[in-house]
């Protein structure tokens, strides 16, 4: 089924603008974003769920009019936490709760974290943004498993997305995902690299 789901997802442009997702279905395709895996199971991702008419108008002109996001039953902005190391004793506690790690544990990997995250700024953001790239992955293998089209979009205002949303500082707005049901006129799948072409096998 996953291999299924890998082949035949495509980045779709064109969706159905009658098609809607309950509340429910937004928090199933949630739930299912956070398996994904973090760095130190930091977990320092967060989804905005564009879904209502008004808030879609105010998405429209920040993503530079591109319709989907008004069409697709729901737009997330995905978001990319820094700091991470700041609350990750509190992360980590059900993991300690349930007895899959020791409290000496919980502690060396909040020192280690620390240590290594710090007054780094850069390393901060690059850690957001992987963290939330696998989560939005995730979600996208959820949505295509339910039926449902995606397209991952990095052309957009993210100042201007931060601040109409209301992203806190330490949030970066990693990419927006259109998800709903395909309309017409999608391109079929296009054609990948080869193998050979980027794989290097030492």
């Amino acid at each position: 089924m996953l291999l299924t789901l890998l082949q035949e997802r495509i980045s779709c442009n064109y969706f159905d603008p009658d098609f809607e997702l309950s509340p429910v279905q937004l928090q199933t395709l949630i739930a299912l974003a956070t398996q994904a895996p973090s760095a130190y199971n930091a977990q320092n991702w967060r989804f905005i769920a564009v879904q209502s008419a008004a808030a879609k108008a105010r998405l429209l002109p920040l993503a530079y009019g591109q319709q989907k996001v008004a069409d697709a039953a729901v737009t997330f902005i995905i978001c990319g936490q820094m700091g991470f190391h700041t609350e990750l004793a509190t992360t980590l506690q059900p993991a300690v709760a349930a007895g899959i790690l020791s409290s000496e544990l919980q502690q060396m990997m909040v020192h280690y974290a620390t240590e290594g995250y710090q007054a780094q700024p850069q390393l901060q953001r690059d850690e957001a943004i992987r963290s939330a790239s696998l989560a939005a992955m995730a979600l996208m293998l959820a949505a295509q498993h339910h039926g449902w089209a995606s397209c991952p979009m990095i052309g957009f205002d993210a100042a201007g997305v931060s601040a109409e949303f209301g992203l806190a500082e330490h949030e970066v707005p990693v990419m927006l995902l259109p998800v709903g049901r395909a309309g017409a006129g999608n391109w079929p799948r296009k054609p990948r690299k080869t193998v050979a072409e980027v794989l290097l096998m030492v």
